[in-house]
């Protein structure tokens, strides 16, 4: 083994892939998209009317609403995220981009396994407030990687969900659409505003 020195390009080589990785951990992700919360936001809104009157016939039939509303809301959701991320040329997948969904995606797998169960308890009634926990949950873990406006709608959405666990599935299915779908436009427009679309 030879103790002569490093070349100083060797050097400068290792100093700046210290500082990319420095600045990487350090960066949020930023290609949370303004205008597909406005989308997601307008077809939680529609999908609220169209639920409502399945509480008084059929519990499934309300529960299978809601469910491709959250397919609709992810291809909406990731569809603008692409976009977004390809305007401003960053980098989709980048350390702050991990970062983030793995703490975004943990509390949403909690939840469809909890939801699995509530299914299987016909405790259809919890559901709601367990949506809307998790998924405020979700933005608040994630929200320390992304901008500062992530972690306040996840409180926002945790609050309704905190009210959800107190009435019944008929106004918990409402407070699903004031956050599915109103916090959803709120922040949409706050994002699209201040964070470029």
């Amino acid at each position: 083994m030879s103790d002569a020195p490093l070349p100083l390009r060797e050097h400068a080589l290792d100093n700046i892939r210290f500082i990319r990785d420095a600045m990487e951990r350090a960066g949020s992700f930023t290609s949370i998209p303004g205008w597909g919360g406005v989308g997601v936001g307008v077809t939680a809104i529609v999908t609220t009317i169209v639920a409502q009157p399945f509480l008084g016939r059929s519990l499934r039939m309300w529960l299978a609403t809601w469910l491709t509303e959250a397919v609709v809301a992810a291809a909406i959701g990731f569809g603008t995220m692409a976009l977004k991320a390809r305007r401003s040329e960053a980098a989709f997948m980048s350390g702050a981009a991990k970062r983030f969904f793995i703490s975004y995606f943990a509390p949403l797998v909690a939840g469809a396994v909890v939801t699995l169960a509530l299914v299987r308890a016909e405790a259809y009634s919890a559901i709601p407030s367990t949506w809307l926990l998790l998924y405020g949950t979700a933005f608040v873990s994630s929200g320390a990687f992304s901008i500062r406006v992530i972690p306040v709608m996840g409180v926002a959405f945790m609050l309704l969900g905190a009210l959800a666990a107190f009435v019944p599935l008929g106004a918990s299915n409402i407070l699903l659409g004031a956050g599915f779908g109103g916090l959803h436009i709120i922040f949409g427009f706050i994002i699209a505003r201040s964070y470029g679309g």
